[in-house]
């Protein structure tokens, strides 16, 4: 594999930092944090700068929360914007391309313009052209995934790709900012990237060595398609090993093989069948939840605000994607004259004016 260098003056060049500031504060702009750069961004940068050049940059210390993401307690960690959000930004705008060199067509999260629905696509294309080869499914993922990766695992794969010793020692700083040796903060940026390249060697030894057609990794989220239960059984037991012996990871315990036509694969937040795709149950119970409460704000006459547009929104979004006439109509169709009004008046408007989003 090819290596990389002479990056690290590239991070720290003011115009990636002034680029890593546009693209942090996207979305973000009314936090207190944002605005104190933003009255003197020159002089904010200029600082992580110098902290960058004469190698003076700590990762500050972290506030952590519990987000209970669908039944399930996560610990996530955030650090301040300045400096650190800025330069995790700045880090990635420059490594992010060699990172993506070295994943796989298979790896779908947290890379750019291969989310979700692309996964989904893929998935669903393999199911409706290679039936025999899609007979059954093994679905797994990682026990406890973030909090297990193996700091000198991780530290190892970045030097596998890059010799630059600068951007090698800043990229220790950061992993090593959570102590013990192991576990990566969730709610880091850099983590997202360091999540996927901790399992490319994986995917790399799926398609290469073990030749399996029909892959999908959404981060440590795994299905693979075979024509019979005994192969993806065996499958599932050579993964195992290799995760213990390469990675130090272990497969969670509700791992399955089952028939992918009968069952449906539930995936990427969709059921996928040989003929239509359902939106996943959960989603589609917290949806009729949040919708109907959208809906009882408009019958009361109360005004819709900018959260509860961007709802309506998102689940148009998920629902264009599957089969969801009647869900569009039964959830949709009876407030979307409410969105759109709310749209007119308040995002339309002022964005002809020069002014933001409400």
């Amino acid at each position: 594999m090819k290596r990389y260098g002479k990056l690290y003056p590239k991070i720290y060049d003011i115009d990636n930092l002034r680029r890593a500031h546009k693209n942090a504060k996207k979305g973000k702009g009314w936090y207190k944090e944002v605005k104190l750069v933003d009255e003197n961004p020159e002089e904010y940068l200029a600082r992580l700068q110098e902290m960058l050049i004469n190698k003076t940059y700590h990762t500050s210390e972290y506030k952590t929360f519990i987000r209970n993401d669908t039944g399930k307690e996560r610990l996530i960690y955030k650090l301040p914007y300045f400096p650190d959000r800025i330069c995790q930004w700045a880090i990635l705008q420059i490594i992010e391309p060699y990172l993506l060199k070295t994943f796989t067509d298979d790896t779908y999260s947290a890379i750019p313009e291969k989310g979700i629905h692309l996964c989904l696509y893929k998935l669903k294309h393999a199911m409706q052209t290679d039936i025999s080869g899609c007979q059954y499914c093994l679905k797994l993922d990682v026990k406890k995934y973030y909090p297990s990766i193996d700091h000198a695992i991780l530290k190892m794969q970045y030097r596998r790709l890059f010799k630059d010793k600068d951007l090698l020692w800043l990229l220790d700083e950061i992993i090593d900012s959570t102590p013990g040796g192991v576990g990566i903060p969730i709610g880091n940026y850099l983590s997202q990237y360091s999540g996927n390249l901790y399992l490319s060697s994986f995917d790399h030894w799926i398609k290469e060595v073990k030749r399996v057609k029909h892959y999908f990794r959404y981060m440590d989220d795994i299905v693979i398609f075979g024509e019979n239960k005994s192969d993806l059984h065996k499958l599932k037991d050579d993964i195992a090993e290799y995760f213990r012996m390469n990675l130090k990871l272990e497969i969670k315990e509700n791992w399955q093989v089952f028939p992918s036509y009968i069952r449906g694969v539930d995936y990427v937040g969709y059921r996928v069948f040989l003929d239509y795709v359902l939106l996943r149950k959960r989603t589609c119970k917290r949806m009729k939840k949040k919708l109907n409460r959208i809906n009882k704000d408009r019958m009361e006459g109360r005004d819709l605000n900018y959260s509860k547009w961007c709802a309506i929104n998102s689940y148009k979004g998920w629902l264009m994607h599957c089969d969801s006439y009647r869900l569009q109509q039964k959830y949709i169709a009876p407030i979307q004259e409410y969105a759109d009004a709310y749209y007119q008046r308040n995002i339309k408007s002022k964005n002809k004016k020069g002014g933001k989003k409400a």
